[in-house]
Parts: C-alpha cells; sequence; structure tokens
C-alpha cells in the first residue's frame, strides 16, 4: 500500500512537469482558459451565495448559544468570534471542500471520459502536449476564481451573520458590523484565507486531474475515478489546511 502511495506521488509529480510547459499556442489556451471559468468558477457561485450565507447565519446563532450564559461578555464579541470562524476557516476550507466535490468530480469525469474514448490518445498521436492542452487551464481558471469565490463567501457570511443575529434579536445589525470592525487584522483575516483559497485552488485543479487523466478501463472506471477525485482532494485540503495553519499562523 505505501509503495502504491509513492508511486501515486511520483505519477502524479510526472504529469504536473508536463501539464506545465510552454502551451503550444496561446490563443487555445486563452480560450480554454475562459471556458473554464466559466465552467467551473461562474456555475458554482449559486452554490457557495447560499452556503456562505446559511453558514454565517449558523455560526452567529451558535456562538450567541454559547455566550449567552455570561452576562459580563459584550454582545458584541459575537460579530467577533463569527468573523474569526468565517475568515480563518469556514470560508477557505468549507467552500474548497464543497467545490472539490463539485469542481473536483467535473473535472475528472470529463478527463476520464476523453481518456476511455481515445480522444486524449489522438491529441498525442497528432504531436499535442494533452496534458499541458487540457489540464493547465482547468488549474489556471481555478487559481484565478476560486480566490475570488473566497472572498465573496467572507463577505455573505459576515452578512448573513449580522443579518441573523439582527432577525432573532441576538445582536443589533450595527453591533455586528462594528465587532467585524474591532481589532481587524488584514493578514490574519483575509490574507491568510487567501492564501489557503490559492493552494487548495491548485489541489482540487491537480488532484481531480490526475484522476481522470490516468483513467484505465471503462465508464465504470471514470465513475471510480471521480469519487477517488473528491476523497482525495478533501483529504488533501484538510491535510494542508493543517500546516498551512501551523506555518502562517505560528
Amino acid at each position: 500500500m505505501i509503495t502504491n502511495f509513492f508511486e501515486g506521488i511520483g505519477a502524479y509529480g510526472v504529469l504536473m512537469t508536463k501539464v506545465f510547459r510552454r502551451p503550444d499556442r496561446w490563443k487555445l489556451f486563452y480560450r480554454s482558459t475562459i471556458k473554464e471559468i466559466q465552467l467551473l468558477g461562474i456555475d458554482s457561485i449559486g452554490i457557495v451565495v447560499i452556503l456562505s450565507v446559511f453558514m454565517g447565519a449558523i455560526v452567529t446563532i451558535q456562538t450567541a448559544f454559547q455566550l449567552s450564559d455570561d452576562p459580563l461578555i459584550p454582545t458584541y464579541y459575537i460579530a467577533m468570534a463569527t468573523r474569526e470562524s468565517i475568515t480563518l476557516e469556514f470560508s477557505p476550507t468549507v467552500v474548497s471542500l464543497i467545490l472539490a466535490g463539485k469542481v473536483g468530480s467535473n473535472i475528472a469525469s470529463s478527463l476520464g471520459t476523453m481518456r476511455v474514448s481515445e480522444q486524449i490518445d489522438a491529441l498525442e498521436v497528432m504531436g499535442v502536449n494533452s496534458a499541458s492542452y487540457l489540464i493547465l487551464p482547468k488549474i489556471v481558471a481555478q487559481l484565478f476564481f476560486n480566490p475570488l469565490l473566497i472572498l465573496m463567501s467572507m463577505f455573505l457570511g459576515l452578512w448573513g451573520g449580522a443579518m441573523a443575529g439582527d432577525l432573532l434579536g441576538l445582536i443589533a445589525f450595527q453591533e455586528s458590523i462594528s465587532g467585524y470592525q474591532l481589532e481587524f487584522i488584514v493578514f490574519e483575516n483575509i490574507i491568510y484565507g487567501l492564501i489557503k483559497s490559492v493552494v487548495y485552488a491548485f489541489i482540487i485543479g491537480s488532484v481531480s486531474a490526475y484522476c481522470g487523466y490516468t483513467v484505465k478501463g471503462g465508464a465504470v472506471e471514470v465513475g471510480v475515478a471521480s469519487t477517488n477525485a473528491v476523497v482525495r482532494s478533501c483529504l488533501a485540503i484538510i491535510l494542508s489546511n493543517y500546516v498551512l495553519t501551523d506555518l502562517l499562523l505560528n
């Protein structure tokens, strides 16, 4: 099992060296990247919006419940705790895990279908670097759009928390805004989350592409590759989350 793990890491590294070679035609690369941004990024806005708003509301309610027993704690601490939870962990990590399921399975299944239908073999016969032509636009699209989705998720999560707190009488909307601004640190609250989002974007794009690109077999194996892409991407995100948290916050 350990041998297979290291063999997989080696094959992944070899594939990435092919992916990051100079594109043969920049015009085609640009068009493919725009298409992937539409497919993998813009089409994910809806689920990110819904998830972020309700996630912010839930965090606010739970935080208020935990702090309500102590009357000496100011209510704006609810907003501060919500801000830290949303910007440091929930938006970067939870949203990326959701995208790993939605985007990762899409990448793996599309590349897997091309592999089993011999479309990738046809590209290689024509002398095209299929790894760079098919995978690089997907990774670039993720690196470009995933941080934007995370920023949007942070804003919507905080807005959803403030709205929920105000509607339920837990904390006034203006007090939530004041709590969000209190002791606000740009690096810790924004840049840290964006750094994580870039790393997660690369993981989602590259790991999912590897799972789909290396499929052998038929339609059943494509389905297995899609599942493996989601599982491996989520595991890699969780592990990298631990490493990044230790490196950046300590």
